[in-house]
């Protein structure tokens, strides 16, 4: 295990990690999820870096799907800590003429790129492909698969407003079977003790995912009992190869989140991945609402994504990368 030693960024706490990628969730301990959050919660509130503790690095996007948050605030964690960000396009590269991705990272990686981070619409990609790369990569959501640093900031966000992890319940509801993000979260939020619900129509919730550990409703209303927080996913439609709801207007009947269905629950935390159907999957009332930390989640995202970035940097710097 390699240490993060107090002098690489101020307001950094001697934290142990011992891996050169970040591929999921599944893999990791409580103590190594609990290490990413402990890091980003020292940056918050924190004053501006006096120094760039990556400056040294460069950093590559290799999205072969549309992004706003995740890019975004990749690029902006990867920029405060002094990285070189490489503007690179997957549309307008070598990517669309053949060009395997693992040829892709290799010609990058002798241009001395140190991170990708990588999405891509086929689940399972990244993990093939990290043996062989000297560069970290990071999961930045592979196909329905994982989205780690996703799950990360809305845990992040949860410990932050209900002071813990353990003991609480979270509902995640709505298209199940194509998030990454609610397999992501089923395995870290059940790592650190919470308990999980997923809810939707049985058309979108996958066979057999209560073997992640989660209980499985149809019911929003029942599944909202006694819960801390609710994290609200779209309907991805774009994945769909059959419709697998009658028409979004029942499906917001039955699944939305909207005021009236939060009256009985009055402590209850609303989350939201991104990017929101309003009036498909929740109400504009409450995603703007004083219930909705949705946009504490995008501010967080930064600080997760600099934790993961510096964590990272601590393992190549002390394996002599």
């Amino acid at each position: 295990m390699t240490r993060l030693s107090t002098t690489t960024q101020e307001a950094a706490t001697a934290t142990e990690w011992g891996r050169k990628d970040l591929l999921g969730l599944e893999d990791l301990s409580a103590a190594e999820i609990e290490s990413i959050l402990d890091l980003a919660a020292s940056f918050k509130g924190s004053h501006p870096l006096s120094e760039a503790p990556l400056k040294r690095r460069t950093v590559a996007f290799l999205f072969t799907e549309p992004s706003t948050r995740t890019r975004s605030s990749f690029e902006v964690a990867a920029r405060r800590l002094g990285c070189e960000v490489l503007g690179f396009q997957t549309a307008a590269s070598s990517l669309l003429k053949g060009e395997s991705l693992l040829d892709t990272i290799w010609n990058l990686e002798a241009m001395g790129i140190d991170f990708f981070l990588i999405r891509h619409e086929h689940s399972g990609v990244l993990e093939p492909l990290a043996p062989q790369t000297k560069a970290s990569l990071i999961n930045a959501g592979d196909g329905a698969h994982e989205h780690p640093t996703q799950a990360l900031l809305d845990m992040f966000t949860l410990r932050e407003k209900k002071g813990k992890l353990k003991g609480l319940k979270v509902v995640i509801v709505g298209d199940i079977t194509h998030s990454r993000v609610a397999r992501s979260n089923i395995h870290g939020l059940k790592k650190l003790g919470a308990k999980v619900t997923v809810c939707g129509p049985a058309a979108l919730i996958p066979k057999g995912i209560e073997k992640l550990g989660c209980a499985v409703s149809h019911d929003l209303d029942r599944a909202l009992e006694g819960a801390d927080a609710v994290n609200v996913l779209r309907l991805q439609l774009e994945r769909q190869k059959q419709n697998l709801v009658t028409s979004v207007g029942d499906y917001y009947q039955a699944f939305g989140v909207d005021g009236a269905r939060l009256e009985a629950h009055p402590d209850l935390i609303v989350l939201h991945p991104g990017p929101m159907n309003r009036g498909v999957e929740i109400s504009s009332a409450v995603a703007d609402g004083p219930r909705s930390a949705i946009l504490e989640q995008v501010s967080n995202g930064v600080l997760v994504r600099m934790a993961v970035l510096s964590l990272l940097d601590s393992w190549r710097t002390a394996n002599g990368r």
